[in-house]
């Protein structure tokens, strides 16, 4: 390390460090002036030497200078001498002359004997080619002894031919048939060749690395003989051609090119597409089974990189070669298996599969850019969407065939529903058959692993059966219109089809019920919550279709009932038509309690009472006027009469909170003309004002006239008024009575 340099301040001090060295100056003064005159002294003898030598260095190379363009001079005139030696040689053109007649017998000799010994060495080259070629996997000893002798051949061919350019046709002609065996030999050792590449990684599984590095050696050769064959070409074509033929080995453009290097390397490429090839023939019916039986590619990986890499030069670059061929192969293949519109299960595979292809080939260490580009082009999500696409297609297909089958079966009645377990009307396992169908889905989905692909395959499934339950709302409503509007064109059973529709909403409901507490313990809170919602959303649409149908089997009962119906509170109902209501609603119920669902069947029970009263009170709300106390007493028989039929299948107590309106309709009824606000009251506290409804079941009353009507309206009124009564939190029964104007009372009564 360079100390740091040192100030005159810093010198001195050294010097000057006590008072008693101000003594010594002038004795310091004399010695640093004698290592002064050392050092210049030191200094010029330098500068003097590396003058010197600069100067030496300067007359060394002017005369090296000098011998250079001697030397050129001379050989311009070695040049000029040699360019023509007819100038100074008198008989050079006599000993040109013999020498090329001696060169001429030489060569004539050499090529007599040559093909004198062609065949006998054909013939031993036929048998070693044989014996090789036997098995293709090796050990063939003999290849370096082909290639050696046949190499020699072919040179004494080209030779030949090349000098025989100038015979005559017939010659040249006769110089081929004798080589037509040579070149018969040659294709076949260059099949042979070509062999041993489109089986390098075989070979290597028999063991037999040896012959790889025989291979590559020829390759390696004629790959020297290729290049120095082009070599001369280009000189050639720059050269003047007699300068040219100057050079023996100016006349081996005859060579046919070899190119094994390039051969071995595409025969390998073409080996590793007919690998492929061959693994999808086999398994092109069974995608699935192809790629779980891909793992010999990763066998090969490992073998390629351990036995068959220190077989070649580094420049092949054989590593590399491989597995770009293979993943180049593999996307081929891929591509294939998806233009070949597989089903969902082996899109969800393959999904997979290529996950675990990156994970696979990172853990073997492949460098990324060799996998390139990557397998679908790293579309791999697409694949995602086509299974969705798959899934689509098929619930609609199916929901499509079931829903025409059902439909069909549904409209056209020709035979009773069939009854199910338990005795209950049921189609012919539509729920069963459709969850069947949304199982098979859902569980290829949830086998996936991926919560996302489970949460669209069960929207989807949301959608179809969505889908479905709007067409039989539709199919529903369209076929009780036909019953109602023209009864004599449809065919019968639609009440035994309605129940047996019901009780299969039901079951779907039931079935989508089972499918969600199965789901949702296997996927996050992320995709829990929209499974939930579309499965729920589901549950509802059966209810609603269920509903529908209970609803409409009620609406038939009423439907029958309207020549009774329309007679309440007119002149008929006095002599009492409950009877035969009551009796009407007794034969259906029947029907529906021993083949309806016992849980719709209490939920239609309810509806069931829910609508006769509405009916009932609507039918009071626009009465004509009652006779009183005719009226108060027929109505007090139908509501006992009513109430029995309905005990029947609900208890007392909850058939009370029903009937209770009818109570306190009935007390408004019977209530003198200076007490009704007091009935009233009781009225509008459960149910509110509806001030419409009580002033028309004042004006019907028979017992009071106008005046009398208006002063009960006007006392309630103020009541209201007084203690801001409203309508209750909760609507009642009394919200969905609707009153008739003036015009259509009057048209009625």
């Amino acid at each position: 390390m360079t100390a740091a340099p040192v100030s005159a301040a810093q010198a001195i001090g050294e010097y000057l460090q006590a008072p008693d060295d101000l003594a010594k100056i002038s004795a310091y003064r004399k010695k640093l002036e004698k290592e002064k005159a050392s050092i210049d002294a030191r200094l010029k003898s330098g500068v003097k030497e590396q003058l010197q030598a600069t100067r030496e260095g300067l007359r060394k190379l002017l005369s090296t200078r000098s011998n250079v363009q001697t030397i050129k001079d001379e050989m311009v005139l070695v040049d000029k001498e040699c360019s023509d030696p007819r100038n100074k040689v008198a008989t050079f053109d006599q000993i040109s002359r013999v020498s090329m007649v001696h060169r001429n017998f030489e060569q004539t000799e050499e090529m007599v004997n040559n093909l004198l010994e062609m065949n006998s060495k054909l013939n031993m080259l036929e048998d070693m080619l044989e014996e090789d070629s036997a098995d293709i996997l090796g050990p063939a000893p003999n290849l370096l002894v082909i290639h050696y002798i046949l190499k020699q051949l072919e040179a004494f061919r080209n030779q030949t031919l090349h000098q025989a350019k100038k015979a005559s046709p017939s010659s040249r002609a006769t110089l081929s048939r004798y080589f037509e065996r040579l070149n018969t030999v040659i294709e076949a050792f260059d099949q042979y060749i070509v062999g041993l590449a489109r089986n390098v990684l075989n070979i290597v599984r028999a063991g037999n690395q040896d012959v790889i590095v025989r291979l590559i050696k020829i390759a390696e050769m004629e790959g020297g003989e290729d290049e120095k064959a082009i070599a001369i070409k280009l000189v050639k074509k720059a050269a003047k051609l007699d300068a040219a033929s100057k050079f023996k080995s100016m006349q081996a453009d005859a060579r046919i090119l070899k190119h094994y290097r390039s051969k071995i390397t595409r025969n390998i490429t073409e080996s590793i597409k007919d690998e492929f090839a061959e693994a999808w023939r086999q398994n092109e019916q069974d995608p699935i089974q192809f790629l779980r039986g891909i793992q010999w590619m990763y066998e090969d990986i490992i073998r390629i990189e351990k036995d068959i890499v220190p077989c070649f030069p580094a420049e092949y670059e054989i590593y590399s070669l491989y597995i770009r061929e293979y993943h180049k192969a593999l996307n081929v293949t891929i591509k294939k298996l998806v233009d070949s519109e597989p089903g969902a299960s082996v899109l969800l595979e393959l999904f997979e599969w290529l996950k675990q292809y990156k994970k696979d080939m990172k853990e073997l260490n492949v460098p990324s850019e060799l996998l390139e580009p990557p397998l679908l082009d790293g579309k791999e999500q697409s694949l995602i969407e086509d299974y969705l696409q798959v899934i689509v297609k098929k619930l609609d297909e199916w929901s499509a065939n079931l829903m025409k089958t059902e439909t069909e079966e549904f409209t056209t009645r020709k035979d009773p529903p069939e009854l199910d377990a338990d005795g209950l009307y049921a189609p012919q396992g539509g729920a069963a058959i459709m969850f069947q169908m949304v199982n098979q889905q859902i569980d290829l989905a949830a086998d996936s692993g991926q919560g996302a692909i489970l949460a669209r395959v069960v929207s989807e499934t949301n959608r179809v059966m969505r889908g479905m339950q709007e067409q039989w709302v539709k199919i529903i409503e369209a076929e009780y219109k036909k019953q109602t509007e023209k009864p004599e064109e449809v065919a019968g059973g639609l009440v035994e089809y309605c129940m047996a529709l019901a009780n299969d909403q039901i079951k779907s409901a039931d079935y989508a019920e089972g499918l969600l507490g199965r789901l949702e313990p296997l996927v996050s809170e992320k995709y829990r919550v929209p499974i939930n919602e579309r499965l729920n959303d589901a549950i509802d649409g059966y209810l609603d279709v269920a509903k529908k149908c209970t609803q409409t089997l009620i609406d038939m009962i009423f439907n029958d009932l309207k020549p009774a119906t329309k007679n309440l509170f007119q002149q008929p109902w006095y002599d009492g038509i409950m009877t035969q209501i009551v009796e009407t609603m007794r034969d259906y119920m029947a029907d529906y309690k021993s083949y309806l669902n016992a849980s719709l069947f209490e939920l239609l029970v309810e509806d069931l009472i829910d609508a006769f009263l509405l009916l009932y009170l609507n039918g009071l709300a626009n009465s004509p006027k009652l006779k009183m106390p005719a009226a108060t007493e027929r109505i007090k028989d139908d509501v006992a009469l009513i109430f029995g039929f309905f005990s029947e299948y609900k208890s007392r107590n909850d058939l009370e909170q029903y009937f209770e309106v009818l109570e306190l309709v009935l007390a408004l009824l019977e209530a003198s003309k200076d007490i009704v606000f007091l009935s009233f009251w009781s009225f509008a506290k459960v149910h509110g004002p509806n001030l419409a409804f009580v002033e028309g079941l004042m004006k019907a009353r028979g017992d009071l006239d106008r005046s009398a009507v208006n002063d009960v309206m006007d006392s309630i009124k103020r009541k209201v008024k007084d203690e801001n009564l409203t309508d209750p939190p909760e609507p009642t029964i009394m919200k969905k009575v609707a009153i008739q104007n003036a015009f259509s009372r009057f048209l009625r009564s």
